[in-house]
């Protein structure tokens, strides 16, 4: 598609999403970035925050009412707010879990339903749904959190059957592990059980060794870029570690990407 000029980030307080917000600005693209709150929000040049909280509708439409009355539009959806719970999934409450969702899941699901009226009038339009290589591969110890990105990949990759006919693609971007506050700042599951403490002590050791020599955040904006500018493709993993999973995944024996991520993740 023709590069658009309203782009719409959710969750660009940090990481990922403020990284891509601001490349879209570097651009010349008119940059509409959601942060929880504007008064504690950093400012980022060259975009606009939205004060918005995707797991409520009210916050929601309010939020893509305020852009649509500035812009008249919305060319591009970059679904990325979303969190990490720790965890086995025993461990894990019902309450907890719904929680995740709420955010990782039924957020992408509000905003886009918020944003999809006024594609489809334009019958022009690009979603990109940051995903993760955690909807094709499995997390141990973050079993619900991948389940969440199961479930983004099999919305995104459906919906983008049915939005085609109205001009409107939906993309996935599938990052590996990325230095950003996601690991650190993530909750873990309030009643933990002692039978796990040994392999999830050994994950979150493991896990902490790749947050640690993971890329930058501005790489995984760069395919962020990418998904919403260059031709359609449905899944974006980023260059390196991501891209080279996304092939074992599809090529290599079940039993051979099973074993090998059981050692990478510090479970012999």
């Amino acid at each position: 598609m023709s590069n658009p000029s309203v782009i719409f980030v959710t969750g660009v307080s940090s990481g990922i999403g403020r990284a891509a917000a601001e490349k879209f600005a570097r651009r010349g693209c008119q940059v509409f970035g959601t942060v929880r709150s504007i008064a504690k929000a950093q400012p980022i040049s060259g975009v606009h925050l939205v004060e918005m909280d995707v797991r409520d509708e009210s916050s929601v439409q309010k939020g893509i009412q305020t852009i649509i009355e500035q812009t008249k539009q919305i060319d591009v959806l970059v679904n990325n707010a979303g969190f990490l719970l720790s965890g086995s999934v025993e461990e894990t409450s019902l309450t907890e879990a719904a929680s995740l969702f709420d955010t990782n899941v039924l957020g992408i699901l509000r905003v886009t339903k918020a944003i999809l009226p006024h594609m489809r009038a334009r019958r022009s339009g690009r979603i990109v749904n940051v995903s993760s290589v955690l909807g094709f591969l499995p997390a141990p110890y973050a079993g619900i959190y991948a389940a969440s990105k199961h479930a983004v990949e099999g919305l995104s990759e459906s919906m983008d059957h049915e939005v085609r006919q109205f001009g409107i693609r939906v993309v996935l971007v599938e990052p590996g592990f990325t230095r950003t506050n996601l690991d650190a700042n993530s909750p873990q599951a309030a009643s933990l059980i002692s039978a796990y403490d040994k392999e999830r002590e050994s994950v979150a050791k493991a896990i902490h060794k790749n947050m640690s020599n993971a890329p930058e955040p501005g790489e995984v904006a760069d395919t962020i870029i990418e998904a919403a500018f260059g031709a359609w493709k449905m899944r974006r993993p980023p260059k390196g570690q991501a891209s080279l999973l996304s092939k074992l995944r599809r090529f290599l024996p079940a039993g051979w990407v099973d074993s090998s991520l059981r050692k990478d993740f510090g479970l012999g």
